[in-house]
């Protein structure tokens, strides 16, 4: 018995209803394009705010989202700690840019390496 099998991949895609137009193209692991537009355009406060109480786990990806295009202090399990402006919110990851004490960079960082953080 011979079975033609369709390779799934060769054959484009087709939905019913309204298609969106393309955008830009976006590199591999589903984070934006680095829009230097979005990068906040002054420094962040001048303070370094008292850390709130720690999670065990990683941090929500829901919580976190309210951060978004906001001033957000981070503390990593490393140790680390910085200001840091929130532009994408993934299941696991976030990506933004951090203050590096002259100017923000790109950066994107792994939500389980948050123990806690703050927005304003």
């Amino acid at each position: 018995m011979d079975i033609n099998y369709m390779d799934f991949y060769s054959y484009p895609a087709r939905f019913p209803g309204p298609q969106l137009p393309a955008g830009p193209p976006r590199p591999p692991g589903g984070l934006p394009t680095p829009n230097p537009q979005q990068a906040p355009t002054s420094p962040p406060p001048a303070f370094i705010p008292a850390q709130q109480t720690a999670t065990p786990f990683a941090v929500d990806p829901g919580a976190i989202s309210l951060c978004l295009f906001r001033n957000t202090f981070i503390w990593l399990r490393n140790g680390s700690s910085f200001w840091y402006f929130p532009i994408f919110v993934g299941p696991r990851s976030v990506a933004g840019f951090r203050w590096n004490g002259r100017s923000w960079t790109i950066f994107g960082v792994d939500t389980r390496q948050i123990v806690s953080f703050t927005c304003f």
